[in-house]
């Protein structure tokens, strides 16, 4: 999904989005209110940072700034794992798959995504279903490398 089309949905949902120049973060979320660091240079990148923090918002109503603090880390990790399944998740995989991609780099674009994310996303996918899944027809193999099997009717 588009830096421009989150940024549809956060409004759709009563979120307020502003780039700012921040220095500690790529992004922070306070209330309702989203700030995405004004210098990044893509708007894949922003994208990423955007879902994240939107992932922040719908997974917890803390401040977690201190990451010293184990809940804190946890409550982090819930924002990136709500941002990998609505950025990537097993159906983009497969649109990829359907759509040709052969490297991480296509399937990255197809998505809207950077390529660390994907990777991040895909890692966490290997370590939540183990060396494959099955959705549908298809079955997504993780190790030794990414694999789609579509079966034939």
């Amino acid at each position: 999904m588009s830096y421009d089309n989150l940024l549809i949905e956060s409004a759709k949902e009563g979120l307020i989005v502003k780039e700012a120049p921040l220095t500690s973060a790529d992004g922070r979320l306070a209330g309702n209110r989203i700030a995405i660091r004004q210098d990044i240079d893509t708007t894949t990148e922003k994208a990423c940072i955007l879902a994240e923090e939107i992932g922040h918002y719908h997974t917890n109503t803390m401040n977690i700034l201190d990451q010293e603090q184990v809940v804190n880390r946890k409550l982090e990790r819930a924002g990136r794992l709500w941002a990998y399944d609505r950025l990537v998740g097993l159906s983009g995989i497969i649109q990829g798959h359907r759509a040709g991609c052969r490297s991480s780099y296509e399937l990255a674009e197809l998505l809207g995504v950077t390529e660390d994310f994907l990777q991040e996303a895909l890692t966490h996918y290997r370590k939540k279903y183990g060396i494959m899944t099955q959705i549908d027809r298809y079955t997504i193999i993780f190790e030794p490398s990414l694999m789609v099997i579509e079966k034939i009717k």
